[in-house]
């Protein structure tokens, strides 16, 4: 125990000659001393060897030794943070910043945003629903039979399951969900991505992002689905847009109309993307078919409703002038960093 005593000593005279003017010797000097593998914790260890008639005495210094080596470990906390606010002193706090690289949302994602947030000053709630999908949310239920003709004009992806499952080839299927468990009035607006099994190329994909709308009330008109698309193709691209809508045919809509804008990308003077038109389509709309209407157990004598979807992938198209779908997913840094600060 002798010895022991002798060496507690030493480590004082040890301690007592130690200079700290930095932050890492003050580091050093915690991890020597302090640590959990430190010289404290060691001598501390040695209690168990003490015979028991002299613990009470031996746990007396190795007390002292501690609260010698936590005051020493203080007044170099001191002396090192005295060092630290001399050097903020000195430090040129108008020095530039290092650069950080600033992020940004995709462009589909910006866009959508867009789309949405003029919706939602109109009075429609976001509605959303599965990717996967059954026949009849899809299908049926939207005046599309097994041996409909327009079937074949959207090639989906089947699962091969029975009851038959499949990946949504629109985001009518919300619309039905919607309907299927709310009454009049509706108005909503079902974004999501749909997938349909096309030959990938700078106008197709396998999968893309729709947004569609859908508003169900009494009295509801044709002129009142015009005036809420007018409005929103001015606050999208701006009120020198010109419109126009064609007659077209949806099997869940009638009447049904397509809508087409003045091109931005060549100013309706004739390009490759208006096909020398001077007019692009940019969504499809109608009157809610009645039969769709009964197929949710909503009276069509009492209520009508209209329709429209479009493609966040044209609306951002024509926005940003991007004549290649498949940039949206290829994660190409290079096009990304284009659209920093476009939020």
């Amino acid at each position: 125990m002798e010895a022991l005593l002798q060496q507690i000593e030493k480590y004082k005279q040890e301690i007592t000659e130690v200079e700290a003017t930095t932050a890492e010797a003050l580091e050093t000097f915690r991890i020597q001393w302090l640590g959990t593998k430190g010289t404290l914790k060691n001598v501390m260890g040695e209690m168990k060897n003490v015979p028991n008639e002299h613990k009470r005495a031996f746990g007396q210094v190795l007390n002292e030794f501690k609260l010698f080596v936590e005051a020493k470990f203080e007044s170099l906390q001191q002396a090192t943070g005295g060092a630290d606010n001399a050097a903020e002193k000195t430090f040129d706090w108008s020095l530039p910043s290092s650069f950080v690289p600033v992020g940004t949302r995709h462009p589909l994602t910006i866009v959508r945003n867009q789309i949405v947030s003029i919706f939602k000053t109109l009075g429609f709630a976001i509605a959303e629903g599965p990717e996967m999908e059954d026949d009849w949310h899809n299908f049926g239920a939207m005046n599309l039979p097994e041996d409909h003709p327009a079937r074949d004009m959207q090639d989906t992806f089947y699962i091969n399951q029975n009851p038959a499952w499949l990946l949504r080839t629109h985001t009518s299927s919300v619309q039905a969900r919607v309907m299927e468990n709310q009454k009049p009035p509706i108005r909503v607006i079902c974004p999501g991505r749909v997938y349909r099994n096309e030959t990938i190329s700078a106008r197709a994909h396998c999968f893309f992002h729709q947004i569609e709308g859908l508003y169900i009330d009494e009295n509801v008109s044709f002129a009142d689905l015009k005036q809420t698309l007018y409005f929103f193709v001015q606050e999208m691209f701006g009120k020198g847009v010109q419109v126009r809508f064609r007659p077209s045919y949806f099997p869940f809509t009638e009447p049904s109309a397509e809508m087409d804008i003045s091109c931005l990308i060549c100013d309706s003077k004739g390009c490759n993307v208006c096909k020398h038109t001077g007019w692009v389509e940019i969504l499809g709309s109608g009157m809610v078919h009645p039969k769709v209407l009964e197929n949710f157990g909503i009276d069509s004598t009492k209520y009508t409703g209209f329709a429209f979807g479009m493609g966040v992938e044209r609306i951002c198209q024509l926005k940003y002038q991007v004549n290649d779908l498949r940039l949206y997913s290829q994660n190409d840094v290079r096009f990304l960093k284009q659209f920093t600060g476009a939020m």
